[in-house]
């Protein structure tokens, strides 16, 4: 966590108070939610009023998929068709799976490009297949696996040509890229605490006013009525205070740590000439914004498996993801690089290194000193 979202989180942890309840204690509770509320909204472009505090990424990505699918659907029946991008999030996939399974859903996926970007035109013709029984439109602002950034405002655009809403999972985006709410053109925007110096566990569905949402949990009608349940007001403020911090610091921290995914980068390459840079090449976009996450590095070797990468690298000190999911168990391949168009091997033999505010030199070097022997390593086991 940042230092200021720990000593705000920490203070108020020793405050007593439930902001539903009506005495003094609650009341003041309330007070310092609603101030909260007032500082987030404001570093992200939003009004106050459609701040919707939640649990997290997940728990805001399946309220925004699910609750506003159940709204549209209960005001036009017609209205059973989801289409979203097919390198989304798990929280995403499986709730759009489940809507499938349980409640009469269809869903169109939206192919990426080999780079990861889903384009305008992709969007625009799974959307005009058949416009009137599309529900809503779900795409990451940007991917957590590869790094690639969407044009967001652009694919907002083509959903409101033909009336439909458009949510987007922005939990990598927020406190590193430029994200403004309002300017951005989105319906409802998911972010959370913990990837930007803020808590685990607490997190905000950013939702338009005039979007419909049915909530997913019934209780006490806080949040506007679609979110009910207690609220955790020091976790509240500790993600307010992270979020604003990591939106000021943004520009200077991604510089800073953007030129150390280069320097990670080129270190890897030097050593192991035949590695692959997954995603978009992070020259920028079109329209001057940025096509790749600054601390984002996700690279395949070739001939390795990535969890022998993984667990090699970890025997070092170094910490880093496969970016795959595990299912009892069984490793399987990256479904983000398979639909890119990688193949098997190439998904399976991948990893993220990931930089943050307290990412420094010295990490780069670190795995600039080991990679090698790591990946010769794990080529042997893989040759056996």
């Amino acid at each position: 966590m940042l230092p200021s979202a720990l000593a705000a989180m920490t203070r108020q942890l020793a405050v007593t108070g439930n902001a539903s309840s009506l005495h003094t204690s609650g009341r003041q509770a309330r007070r310092t939610v609603e101030e909260a509320r007032e500082r987030l909204a404001k570093a992200i472009g939003a009004r106050p009023s459609e701040v919707v505090f939640t649990s997290g990424g997940t728990e805001s990505d399946n309220l925004a998929v699910a609750g506003t699918f159940a709204a549209r659907r209960e005001a036009d029946p017609a209205r059973t068709r989801i289409v979203s991008s097919s390198i989304e999030h798990h929280a995403i996939l499986d709730c759009v799976e489940h809507l499938v399974a349980h409640e009469g859903a269809k869903v169109t996926w939206v192919d990426p490009t080999a780079d990861g970007v889903v384009t305008v035109a992709a969007l625009r013709a799974a959307i005009e297949a058949d416009p009137d029984s599309v529900a809503l439109v779900t795409v990451m602002w940007a991917n957590n696996e590869v790094g690639t950034v969407n044009p967001i405002r652009e694919l907002a655009a083509v959903a409101h040509r033909h009336g439909v809403p458009l949510h987007t999972d922005a939990v990598q985006a927020v406190g590193i890229l430029p994200v403004d709410f309002a300017a951005s053109g989105v319906d409802a925007l998911t972010l959370t605490g913990h990837k930007l110096g803020g808590p685990y566990g607490a997190g905000v569905l950013l939702l338009g006013r005039e979007v419909p949402v049915m909530p997913l949990l019934h209780g006490g009608l806080q949040e506007r009525d679609v979110r009910s349940g207690t609220l955790d007001t020091p976790a509240v403020v500790g993600l307010a205070t992270a979020v604003e911090l990591a939106v000021e610091q943004a520009p200077r921290r991604a510089a800073t740590i953007g030129g150390l995914r280069d320097d990670l980068v080129g270190k890897i390459r030097a050593t192991v000439p035949d590695a692959v840079l997954n995603g978009d090449a992070g020259t920028g976009r079109i329209d001057g914004g940025p096509s790749r996450l600054p601390g984002n590095a996700h690279l395949s070797f070739p001939g390795c498996e990535g969890d022998s990468l993984l667990m090699l690298l970890d025997a070092q000190g170094i910490e880093c993801s496969t970016g795959s999911a595990c299912t009892a168990g069984v490793a399987q391949p990256s479904h983000v690089l398979l639909a890119m168009g990688a193949d098997e091997a190439r998904a399976r033999g991948s990893l993220r290194f990931s930089f943050g505010h307290d990412s420094v030199p010295q990490d780069t070097d670190a795995v600039g000193a080991v990679i090698r022997e790591v990946v010769e390593r794990a080529r042997r086991a893989t040759a056996r």
